[in-house]
């Protein structure tokens, strides 16, 4: 037949656009040596076009609707009906129609059918579409199937398909619908079987949803179902539900529902056997798409038949592995304060500069932590690391390690694991020198990296081409020893163990809790807290200007500082704007992916900030709030050593608590310092690289400069040798870097794709609390700003920031505000740092925050107890 239908049998795989996903789908699965699939048909996307082509209504409603946004619901609504009534009213063009009765013949004109929807936008990889458009179970008679194809092509407008494409963006012009048309099947039983389990992501279980009837009950949420585990070819788990309706076709054609019996309302759907026999089908359907299923299923008396089949579009990508063993990974991410995803010269970029056994999955980086959970001799300081840094990542592994079943423990002093023990990625506790308590130790370390960048400026200006690569790799090298330093990271343990220390032993011997967090506020030399209070001194420089204030509520770009010199004070403003990001412009959000958009590329970021601080402070306010967090650190000081020498023993408590206050406050600033030298180091090596860019879009090797992010440095160095690049590499990884846009990275993953999520452990809490951890103590009450992107930051004196993460980017904002609640985050990550720092109430580690609190809500933060109320 022509290509205007096909037959499940005609298809061929690269007939996407064609017959859409559905439909490609069940072409695939009607050739899988022994899957039953009803036979069936496909109205391709070419009858559809042939039968609106002359429809001068619909091209002109299509037209203005494609001018929409999601907000114009209205419009959408009212243009969308008058476009589903201009297509129900169109002519089948006959050689469609011819076809149509020519498959008909041959599967029986009798016979009932399934007329379903199939968008080229469907069933994808990375975007089912599932629900979108229509399906109408048991039509008969060649008139009504035609008249239910023209339903099918109308529901492509529906408002929520419409909506979805949108949010999605798919353009409405380049999508089209082909409709399928299959010979009905009538089920005792049906449902859908998802290969990987939807709730863990385990790759290794099968979860089965059965109950009575046509499935259509059971997609649509009309009825419950039974739900079966099934791993390793063995039954796992039930739950058998109370199933109180079923829908059966007629046999004069359409569906009616039917009331079950109450004697067989908590039977099984399928028996045992039934239930491995359709894991059997499913692994079968998995492995001819290379890719875990959504299949739904029916069965006739004593077969199944597969009537779709989709891939699952929700699972996180699973880290690829070198063998078939047992593996546990964390989320790089959720402790670098970055859980979006990185473009690869990004992710590149980030191996090359650490040691640990990383891997990249869904964009993302992970830790490879199996041998450490291994061995009884690492795996504790591993736990314990990692509880500081986020509780949630420990009590996760602390679940796999429970279970018993996923991990091999080796004997204590395995030669194997001791060689592996300190190549974690994950900073260990186990110091063994503790540097002198003396401040100069932290400016002689600063003025070190100081040179190193200075170095690092002036060599690189002659570097180009393969050299420039050769040099960067080898500077990676120093950069890696430097943040590797034992004296670095002496300073940044002895200043995290002194607050542990404070906090322990001032519980203990005082009754009071958190202490160090009043002890660390306005210490000397934190270049992220010192960053915040350099935007307000900028704020100064500009609130006596009125013109100048003006302007910059208006700036929409980022040319606006050359702008700057025509009104009174500009000069004076780009000056001050100039110094600022000579020293902070490398930073930006997510700032350990070197692709993306650095302050000094875009200083139009910071001008909502810098008008924030001009309306929320008097002048000099930089000087007070560092001097009164100084103050109230010395006076806590003084109090805890004045109430500890009343105590038995009290001069030696006092004299040891003095000592771990001093190295608090001499050395905990410095904890933020060598990520602010790394970001350094990175923004030097990205201005050289867009340099050869630029030299590549000149010569026409790519389109624009940014192509080159997604390359990695090895790639990219390739490039720039052989003036050759592939552009359909980078076409296909913008789109996976879409895609992976909208998956939120699991904090930790097994090589089963199984996803563990941690718990806090709380008691005595109140009902409606949502619980994280608490970071700085204190209570506070105000109004909910909930913020995911620093650049839609519109913040008043006294608001509480909601976000999912923090990095030191963020640090200017934490001025303004009174309280903070993030959804990533630990003890000792930057947001809970710089909480300390301002004195803010914090609680970190707060899952799905940003959707549990609403914008504008009024709530308290009970930064001690670390929980939320929304009041």
């Amino acid at each position: 037949m022509s290509s205007l239908v096909l037959g499940f049998q005609e298809m061929d795989k690269n007939q996407l656009l064609l017959v859409g996903g559905k439909g490609l789908n069940l072409g695939e699965l009607s050739k899988i040596e022994g899957i039953q699939v009803p036979e069936g048909f496909c109205i391709t996307t070419l009858g559809y076009q042939k039968a609106i082509e002359q429809n001068e209504t619909y091209h002109a409603l299509l037209e203005s609707l494609t001018r929409l946004k999601v907000e114009n619901r209205d419009q959408i609504g009212e243009i969308s009906r008058k476009i589903r009534q201009s297509i129900m009213e169109v002519e089948i063009p006959t050689d469609v129609a011819d076809a149509v009765t020519h498959y008909l013949s041959q599967f029986g004109v009798k016979h009932a059918y399934a007329v379903r929807s199939s968008a080229t936008a469907e069933d994808l990889p990375h975007a089912s579409f599932a629900g979108q458009q229509d399906t109408y179970l048991n039509i008969m008679g060649k008139e009504a199937i035609l008249d239910h194809i023209r339903k099918c092509w109308a529901s492509l407008f529906t408002e929520r398909a419409v909506i979805y494409r949108m949010q999605n963006g798919f353009d409405h012009r380049q999508v089209y619908l082909s409709v399928i048309v299959q010979r009905m099947v009538f089920p005792r039983t049906s449902g859908i079987l998802f290969t990987a389990d939807p709730v863990t992501s385990n790759r290794k279980v099968l979860s089965i949803d059965a109950s009575f009837g046509l499935g259509e009950a059971l997609v649509s949420g009309l009825v419950s179902a039974d739900c079966y585990k099934v791993k390793k070819n063995k039954i796992v788990d039930k739950m058998i539900a109370a199933k109180k309706l079923a829908i059966y076709g007629r046999k004069e054609g359409g569906t009616e529902t039917h009331e079950i019996a109450p004697d067989q309302q908590k039977a099984q759907t399928l028996t045992d056997q039934q239930i491995l026999q359709l894991a059997r089908i499913g692994k079968q359907v998995e492995a001819h798409f290379g890719y875990p299923q959504d299949i739904e299923w029916c069965l006739v008396e004593d077969t199944f038949y597969i009537v779709q089949s989709r891939p699952i579009t929700t699972l996180f990508p699973t880290p690829k592995t070198n063998d078939q063993e047992n593996h546990v990974y964390v989320s790089v991410g959720h402790q670098q304060m970055m859980t979006d995803p990185m473009k690869p010269l990004g992710l590149s970029f980030f191996l090359l500069t650490t040691n640990a056994p990383m891997c990249i999955a869904g964009g993302r980086l992970f830790v490879d932590v199996t041998n450490q959970l291994s061995s009884p001799e690492s795996r504790e300081t591993l736990l314990n690391t990692l509880g500081k840094s986020d509780p949630l990542i420990k009590d996760a592994l602390m679940t796999i390690i429970e279970r018993g079943d996923f991990i091999k423990v080796l004997a204590k002093n395995n030669k194997e694991m001791s060689s592996q023990k300190s190549n974690n990625g994950i900073h260990s506790s186990g110091f063994e020198s503790q540097p002198e308590n003396d401040p100069e130790i932290i400016s002689e370390l600063i003025k070190k990296c100081e040179i190193s960048i200075e170095e690092l400026k002036q060599n690189i200006q002659t570097k180009s081409g393969s050299d420039l690569f050769d040099f960067i790799l080898e500077d990676i090298q120093q950069l890696k020893k430097l943040l590797s330093d034992p004296q670095y990271l002496g300073v940044i343990m002895t200043a995290m163990n002194a607050s542990t220390w404070i906090n322990e032993k001032m519980n203990k011997w005082l009754g009071e809790k958190n202490v160090a967090d009043t002890l660390s506020q306005s210490v000397p030399n934190n270049i992220t807290s010192e960053m915040g209070l350099a935007l307000m001194d900028v704020a100064d420089v500009i609130r006596p200007y009125p013109e100048v204030i003006a302007y910059l509520q208006q700036v929409k770009d980022d040319n606006f500082l050359d702008e700057l010199v025509k009104f009174d004070g500009g000069q004076e403003t780009k000056d001050a704007i100039y110094d600022y990001l000579n020293k902070y412009g490398m930073r930006c959000t997510g700032e350990i992916d070197i692709t993306k958009t650095r302050w000094s590329e875009k200083p139009s970021t910071l001008v909502p900030l810098i008008l924030s601080n001009i309306k929320n402070f008097e002048p000099n306010a930089s000087n007070r709030k560092f001097e009164q967090g100084r103050l109230v650190a010395l006076e806590k000081e003084q109090e805890i050593l004045d109430r500890l020498k009343q105590l038995p023993d009290g001069e030696q408590k006092a004299k040891e608590t003095k000592r771990m206050i001093d190295l608090i406050r001499n050395f905990s600033g410095f904890r933020e310092y060598p990520k602010y030298f790394m970001i350094n180091c990175y923004f030097v090596y990205k201005q050289a690289l867009q340099k050869e860019a630029e030299k590549l879009v000149q010569e026409g090797v790519i389109y624009e400069k940014e192509d080159i992010y997604y390359l990695t440095f090895e790639e990219l160095l390739e490039v720039v040798r052989t003036n050759k690049v592939d552009n359909q590499i980078i076409s296909k990884r913008r789109d996976e870097y879409k895609l992976y846009k909208k998956l939120t990275p699991p904090r930790v993953i097994t090589s089963d794709g199984e996803i563990i999520v941690g718990q806090y452990k709380r008691e005595n809490l109140p009902a409606e609390a949502i619980v994280g951890l608490p970071v700085y103590s204190g209570v506070v009450e105000g109004r909910a700003r909930v913020i995911l992107s620093m650049e839609d930051a519109d913040l008043e004196d006294g608001d509480i920031l909601v976000t999912s993460f923090t990095d030191p980017s963020w640090t200017p904002l934490f001025v303004s505000i009174k309280g903070l609640v993030t959804e990533v985050g630990g003890l000792m990550t930057h947001g809970a740092v710089i909480a300390r720092e301002y004195s803010l109430p914090a609680i970190v580690g707060v899952e799905n925050a940003t959707k549990l609190i609403q914008d504008g809500q009024q709530i308290r933060v009970h930064g001690t107890e670390g929980y939320i109320e929304i009041l």
